[in-house]
């Protein structure tokens, strides 16, 4: 199993609350963060929240885990681990959808802007390698079925709660068969999130720091130069390979182009955190790899978490429904970050 080693969540919150200097253009459109993450403040009731509920009635725990979905490639002949063939991802995310399960960007978890129903659970559907299995358009400029893209729009169509979104991780020329500013133009106007996943697929621990930097700052701008209007603030690295110093994948800049990543992703093997919770780590932020019941490494693959989840309800991530409050239980207030205690509403 491939780890990496985290770098204190303190140095990303430093990094994130200052500007980029040295005159590089830099990435725009990110609003600033408080603490871990930031929650939408002021009195104004999303939907979501308007169907907000008593906490206790709901059993509502939000400092419980959240599972941060790891997909790669779908093949009809799974050639390693990280294949799955359009029916198994099919009915993890049908599976997802029946456990109530709600997706939103790696963004929205970063930050904390996780507005969804009252009794629902968030889930964070990532996609790795910007692989023609995951989005590839028809003809008529729609996702073909059987790509991941397509598949899991049928499911949003089929349970209409499960949100029809998600964060694809992408390298320099993605989605070739369809041409990268036609398929990350569809994926922004369609609610989805475009992250970093470095030029080449590179082992950034492996580098030096002007080559790790390069890496990330030139994918950014390759994105950028595809969909300008595009805000690049996640990043997950290639093969779970932290750069040392680790603050490179955080902040940086090459060739007059700097980059300022909000979430960092790891390549496993567990649920995250609450981006509440005092122990969350922004910059070293776990992922679950997509695996059935039996495999290599099936005991850190997502049917045996989902599997833990299920059992354990009570410590799962369960919405109030009000995205300006965090809910949980009074025997789980130790574990709130102070930064959003004004915010706490413990039953």
């Amino acid at each position: 199993m491939r780890r990496s080693v985290p770098v204190l969540s303190a140095l990303l919150v430093g990094l994130l609350a200052t500007s980029c200097s040295g005159g590089a253009a830099t990435e725009a459109g990110a609003p600033a963060a408080t603490g871990a993450g930031a929650r939408p403040a002021g009195d104004v009731r999303s939907p979501a929240a308007q169907g907000a509920k008593d906490p206790a009635s709901v059993h509502a725990n939000e400092l419980g885990a959240v599972p941060v979905m790891m997909y790669h490639q779908l093949s009809d002949h799974p050639a390693s681990v990280y294949d799955r063939t359009p029916a198994d991802f099919r009915a993890e995310l049908e599976r997802l959808a029946r456990e109530g399960y709600v997706p939103i960007t790696a963004a929205e978890f970063t930050s904390g802007r996780i507005d969804i129903p009252a009794g629902a659970h968030p889930v964070v559907l990532t996609f790795d390698d910007s692989t023609n299995s995951q989005v590839r358009l028809g003809a008529d400029g729609q996702p073909v079925p059987d790509s991941s893209l397509g598949i899991l729009l049928d499911v949003a169509r089929r349970h209409p709660g499960f949100r029809a979104t998600g964060t694809f991780f992408v390298n320099d020329d993605p989605f070739s068969a369809t041409g990268g500013k036609k398929a990350l133009s569809w994926l922004l106007a369609h609610g989805f999130e475009v992250g970093n996943h470095t030029l080449n697929h590179a082992n950034l621990r492996s580098m030096g720091a002007a080559e790790v930097q390069h890496e990330i700052a030139d994918n950014l701008k390759a994105i950028k130069q595809l969909v300008p209007n595009a805000s690049v603030v996640s990043l997950a690295l290639p093969y779970g390979s932290m750069p040392q110093p680790g603050s490179l994948a955080v902040r940086g800049a090459s060739a007059g182009v700097a980059y300022q990543n909000r979430g960092v992703y790891l390549v496993g093997a567990n649920p995250s955190v609450s981006p509440f919770a005092a122990s969350f780590d922004a910059s070293a932020i776990p992922r679950i790899r997509s695996e059935g019941a039996h495999g290599e490494e099936a005991e850190y693959g997502s049917t045996a978490w989902l599997d833990k989840l299920a059992k354990n309800p009570s410590g799962r991530y369960t919405s109030d429904g009000d995205p300006n409050t965090i809910a949980f239980p009074k025997s789980e207030e130790s574990r709130l970050a102070p930064a959003y205690r004004k915010q706490a509403r413990a039953y």
